[in-house]
């Protein structure tokens, strides 16, 4: 590929947009349903949580979410505007009942106030994120007191193997991500990688590793 198309790629995958966008958007879902399935499993929903996800993308995931327990709040934030507006339609059902609210943000400032939230995920975004330890510390802001974090991200190990990846991605091992998480108030109780399978964009089957670290305020 020419290095025009791997600025384009890794750009729609940062901020989905135009038509190109759906299909990234469809794309990244796939791609990545175990691993934002091992996240949700991670948060140990209970009934009347209220969750928020950094970066849904299309959201096609949220009502296996709401699946979880009963009398669930769901909020999404996005930067994306295509995003925001596929996962409102999407999720029409759930948008009408109340159970789920998508919000655009400028991916630095969560606009909620402190301890709002019992469960908090994300997967696949901290690679963009401007200031990371600063987007932590958002987080635990609006985290309910004993509440739980989920960070979900490929390894370092396979994502430098993508050639998109040197163009405005950060990428991270688990020691990284430690590391920064230790500059926060975030306490760290443990973290699993796993190994899965996914189609990459030509087509083939390759080993992905990934890890959740999950983070108790």
């Amino acid at each position: 590929m020419k290095k025009e198309e791997l600025i384009e790629i890794a750009s729609q995958l940062k901020l989905p947009k135009g038509e190109k966008g759906i299909e990234m958007g469809n794309m990244m879902h796939e791609t990545n349903i175990n691993m934002t399935r091992n996240a949700v499993q991670n948060l140990n929903i209970s009934n009347e949580n209220t969750i928020l996800e950094l970066g849904h993308g299309n959201a096609a995931h949220v009502e296996y979410i709401l699946k979880k327990a009963d009398d669930l709040n769901y909020y999404g934030l996005e930067m994306s505007e295509l995003m925001f507006r596929e996962a409102q339609q999407i999720n029409k059902k759930n948008t009408v009942k109340k159970h789920a609210d998508f919000l655009l943000y400028d991916g630095n400032e969560i606009p909620f106030q402190d301890n709002f939230f019992d469960k908090i995920f994300t997967v696949n975004t901290i690679y963009f994120w401007q200031n990371p330890e600063k987007m932590i510390s958002e987080i635990y802001r609006v985290l309910k007191t004993k509440g739980i974090f989920c960070l979900t991200f490929a390894q370092e190990s396979f994502m430098k193997q993508l050639p998109f990846t040197q163009y405005g991605f950060e990428l991270y091992t688990t020691e990284k991500a430690e590391n920064l998480i230790e500059k926060t108030l975030f306490k760290i109780k443990y973290s699993e990688t796993l190994k899965e399978k996914i189609k990459s964009n030509t087509g083939e089957f390759v080993n992905r590793d990934f890890t959740t670290i999950i983070l108790e305020k």
